[in-house]
């Protein structure tokens, strides 16, 4: 790793860099930060939460830091809200010492307070695809002085369905400027839109392109039915910091929310059809400690960050390996250890099979003590488990008594004392 004070930084942004305590470069920022500076297209690679958004902000600051301010230079586009705020956040952390503006558009939200913004000074803008698009059709804003372009989670863009608004958006765009592109897999489309937008990319990948090594990976065999039971009771036999737990479904994340909110956890939701605000305030007060658990659908979820994110809870398996690498990147963030937890059902089999070749391993399967598995087929019998090499008991972990076997998840009324 190297030293910030190693890179040809300016000092004003040094300093922000110092006073948001990052001390040496991520192996994405030590290889990204010194190609961008030279003005170089660049394809990164890499799993989420290793620094990518550190690794293209730095460059575009130093690179605008002299900026007359008169029109938008900079343009990062990101496929959620939530994403898009916590780029923002970051911009404007290390760019407290400059004079460089930055905004955010998306969708959700009136529009009018973003045009009125627009006419002020917006050297940075971070977008989501819709509603930029929306703007530059109504020429509420211009992008003829571009100079950076970012693509964030560009495979998240793809899954989303929003390569054809992408490929427009390139339209309005000048012929000459740098191009970042960043994403934690490659699909195919999102290669063939690397081909034509980038001029001689450096292509930075940092190992391969899977889960964190600080997470680890366990199946639990039920049924549909269990789920609710099983997903209970592993809170209540597990310590725990802070947990996210995944649905496939908007119907599924109410139905999950409300049946922890029953049981007295402190829990919030997020899913597509709450307002904007709704969901600002479930994403800050599940990064502030306010809520302990957080269920999410897939989409909702992308760019959460939450370092003391412990637990992923696969409520429902992912559809594609690729879904999977997303929601498991939520733990085991900055080198800290995290768990996924995944429940599989009969017919998951063959997912299990991709994903296990991804990771290079078998996941390991548990069984829950003390649990009604009824008839089920997937095990013998818990018995005969219970003698086998092949599955772990879920009490290895750390359990209090009946009545106080709560993790500090579920008090409503207790604060945790973890730092956000």
């Amino acid at each position: 790793m190297t030293s910030f004070n190693e890179l040809n930084i300016s000092s004003r942004i040094l300093d922000a860099i110092e006073s948001v305590g990052y001390e040496t470069t991520t192996p994405i920022q030590e290889r990204t930060i010194p190609v961008a500076l030279k003005g170089r297209d660049v394809l990164g690679l890499a799993q989420t939460g290793t620094g990518k958004t550190a690794a293209f902000t730095i460059p575009i600051l130093q690179k605008l830091i002299n900026s007359d301010g008169q029109s938008i230079k900079a343009l990062i586009i990101a496929p959620t809200r939530e994403l898009a705020d916590q780029i923002n956040e970051t911009v404007q952390q290390l760019s407290k010492y400059t004079k460089l503006k930055s905004l955010t558009v998306y969708g959700g939200v009136n529009k009018k307070p973003e045009v009125t913004r627009l006419q002020r000074r917006v050297d940075i803008l971070i977008a989501c695809p819709g509603r930029l698009l929306d703007h530059l059709k109504e020429k509420s804003l211009h992008l003829n002085d571009l100079e950076m372009l970012v693509l964030d989670e560009a495979d998240t863009m793809f899954d989303m369905g929003f390569l054809p608004d992408i490929t427009k958006i390139l339209t309005y765009l000048p012929k000459k400027h740098q191009s970042l592109l960043f994403a934690a897999t490659m699909p195919k489309p999102i290669k063939q839109l690397t081909d034509k937008i980038f001029d001689s990319p450096e292509t930075i990948q940092i190992g391969t392109i899977k889960p964190a090594q600080t997470v680890s990976h366990h199946l639990y065999p039920i049924n549909e039915k269990m789920k609710k039971d099983a997903l209970l009771k592993i809170l209540n036999s597990t310590a725990t910091g802070q947990i996210l737990i995944f649905t496939r479904t908007k119907f599924r994340t109410k139905k999950v929310f409300a049946d922890l909110d029953k049981n007295n956890f402190r829990v919030v939701a997020l899913q597509g059809n709450m307002s904007q605000n709704k969901r600002m305030q479930s994403m800050n007060g599940f990064k502030q400690g306010k809520y302990d658990i957080l269920v999410a659908t897939d989409i909702a979820s992308r760019g959460i960050d939450v370092s003391n994110v412990t637990h992923v809870i696969n409520y429902d398996m992912p559809t594609t390996v690729d879904t999977y690498i997303h929601r498991i990147g939520r733990t085991g963030r900055a080198s800290k250890e995290g768990e996924a937890y995944t429940f599989m059902l009969p017919e998951d089999s063959g997912m299990v099979k991709r994903i296990e070749k991804v990771l290079g391993e078998n996941i390991e399967k548990r069984f829950l003590e003390d649990f009604n598995y009824g008839d089920m087929k997937v095990f013998d019998s818990p018995k005969q488990l219970h003698k086998s090499n092949r599955f772990k008991k879920q009490t290895n972990y750390k359990k209090t008594s009946t009545k106080h076997s709560r993790t500090r998840n579920q008090s409503k009324n207790h604060r945790p004392s973890s730092k956000n």
